[in-house]
């Protein structure tokens, strides 16, 4: 039998074909942010309650099998209580998306207007919005 090593290999693009702009700044779009997030919610409340469907009719199983006494009822009960678990990890990463695209889009905003308001020029007085454009440009 041949013994083979294991390697890792990282997928990458060429130096070449970057994902960003020519400056290679991230860009993202309060819009984009703002569906990804309302897509995120909204997968958490439809798969809370897909997921939750089976939940009392397979509880009732269980209890039914196990005071029959038969092995499958506390089976059934062990694999009940590990898609509960499941369930609520899924329905918490979703959230926890959701609320985080949420902050981002809040702090972006206070980010920017606190940039705004406290660019001066080189004397020292505060720059305007059409000023800070032209540097923009």
């Amino acid at each position: 039998m041949e013994s083979r090593s294991a390697h890792t290999r990282l997928n990458q693009l060429p130096a070449d074909a970057g994902g960003g702009g020519e400056d290679g700044d991230l860009v993202v779009h309060n819009d984009q942010l703002g569906k990804l997030g309302n897509m995120a919610f909204d997968l958490r409340e439809r798969f809370g309650t897909a997921a939750d469907h089976a939940r009392p009719s397979t509880f009732t199983a269980s209890v039914d099998l196990f005071n029959d006494g038969l092995d499958m009822g506390s089976a059934l009960t062990e694999l009940h209580d590990a898609w509960n678990t499941q369930q609520q990890t899924l329905k918490e990463a979703c959230a926890h998306i959701s609320n985080h695209l949420d902050f981002t889009r809040a702090q972006h905003t206070k980010d920017e207007q606190h940039i705004e308001t406290s660019m001066r020029n080189a004397a020292g007085d505060r720059m305007t919005v059409s000023r800070i454009n032209e540097y923009l440009k």
